[in-house]
């Protein structure tokens, strides 16, 4: 894996892609992201985790049944890096991802959706919290919602102006948070405190 990333950033896309496709197939649960330059492993998902996706893809059905909470769909991130991403949730219409591929676009995502591991180490920090938003904000996607299971909290970035999220919002698990267009939906979060451990 080092030859790749001492490769320049125009090939090391195509490089990336190909040794994800192999890792997957050989290696059962293990997905790998390219961002900020760097390739690193997503942690595979607990039950705990699974259920937060399955709360949030409820209440998005019940509030904008036309859009989709795509779980894992890989998204084309950061337009000078040509990094790939793989949200917990993608929130489009239904039809967003059709023909793409692997690695959609980000142009018709309104949401993503992440949610830290349950063993949280410096990469998950580093990753989740501040990587990751700033690659959804220069792909102009309007909202990120962080589920953070270590510190209890939820936070909305929003307001992306090509950099970062000129907005970020936060709340403990148990009080109310809403998103913005274009999603406006209320998520009530005291559900979240079942799902820490």
């Amino acid at each position: 894996m080092t030859a790749l990333i001492d490769r320049p950033h125009g090939t090391l896309t195509g490089y990336f892609e190909e040794a994800a496709r192999i890792i997957d197939r050989a290696e059962e649960g293990v997905r790998l992201e390219l961002v900020n330059g760097k390739i690193s492993s997503k942690a595979v998902a607990d039950g705990d985790h699974g259920r937060i996706i399955q709360w949030l893809t409820r209440i998005c059905m019940q509030h904008r049944p036309e859009l989709w909470l795509n779980p894992d769909q890989g998204l084309k991130v950061e337009t000078y890096r040509s990094g790939r991403a793989r949200p917990d949730g993608s929130l489009a219409a239904g039809e967003a991802f059709v023909g793409q591929g692997e690695w959609a676009d980000p142009d018709s995502v309104l949401m993503v959706v992440e949610v830290t591991p349950h063993d949280s180490d410096s990469d998950t920090d580093r990753r989740d919290r501040v990587e990751k938003p700033r690659a959804y904000a220069e792909s102009g996607i309007p909202l990120c919602l962080l589920i953070d299971r270590e510190t209890c909290e939820v936070t909305l970035f929003s307001e992306p102006d090509g950099s970062r999220y000129e907005d970020v919002h936060t709340v403990p698990f148990g009080k109310a948070l809403h998103l913005p267009d274009p999603v406006n939906i209320t998520l009530e979060t005291e559900p979240l405190k079942d799902w820490v451990s």
